[in-house]
């Protein structure tokens, strides 16, 4: 049997060789992709760098390198650092050598952004207490809840459903009110896109409510005028 001849190279010791290089870049970009993203803010994001030898992106993603892309003048573009298998060696060693080019620019860009908030400001006006304008908003909450909650214990008397709505057409918009037994569900303005003026979700802005508040006594109205409709309708039974 012909002998074969043996590699000249170890191709394990290749491999070994490319992940400790690959390593080494890794753990060094993730800390400057935690040092971008405290400056970026945020838990993503990206950012490039330009070097005589070409560009690198540095991506990150919960705060750590998510990528390292360098993208030669010349050449293919290689993933240093990447979630998906290591690069060539031969594409790496170009990128290895270009790495500390990379870092210098990075540095350069941290250093440009020294001082930029030495004149922002950090005495601002008090903002304006809105305690007031809430408790008054809930003062006319309050009463509107009131109003509907005894119409609908109305409601709940005679029509013997546990759930059901009243709706009128007030300055043409659509009021509904929902009621769940004789509790309120919800006052509806609008549809079902509208403005909820009571609801579980929370109260109305004020400038919707004092906007709407004007038109709950047309609505009131509109419903004491379906109950006396009702109300001559079941004097005209006869039994």
């Amino acid at each position: 049997m012909t002998d074969l001849p043996e590699l000249e190279t170890d191709p394990e010791a290749v491999a070994d060789r490319r992940d400790e290089v690959a390593g080494a870049i890794r753990d060094h970009a993730s800390g400057l992709a935690r040092a971008l993203a405290r400056v970026q803010g945020g838990d993503y994001g990206r950012r490039a760098f330009t070097t005589d030898a070409g560009e690198w992106t540095l991506k990150y993603e919960a705060g750590d390198v998510e990528f390292l892309l360098f993208e030669p003048r010349s050449g293919e573009p290689v993933y240093v650092v990447s979630t998906k298998q290591p690069p060539e060696p031969d594409a790496l060693a170009l990128a290895a050598r270009d790495y500390a080019a990379f870092v210098r620019a990075f540095d350069a860009w941290v250093d440009s952004l020294a001082g930029a908030l030495d004149d922002a400001p950090t005495a601002f006006p008090e903002p304006t207490d809105t305690s007031d304008i809430v408790a008054e908003r809930e003062r006319v909450l309050a009463r509107i809840r009131e109003v509907c909650t005894t119409m609908v214990g109305e409601l709940d008397r005679y029509e013997g459903d546990q759930y059901g709505t009243f709706t009128a057409r007030v300055n043409g918009s659509r009021w509904e009110l929902k009621r769940d037994g004789a509790q309120v569900s919800y006052l509806r303005v609008g549809g079902s896109d509208g403005i909820y003026l009571l609801s579980q979700y929370g109260p109305p802005s004020v400038p919707d409510l004092k906007e709407l508040a004007p038109d709950v006594a047309a609505f009131v109205d509109a419903y004491n005028e379906h109950v006396t409709e009702l109300t001559e309708t079941a004097e005209e039974l006869e039994v």
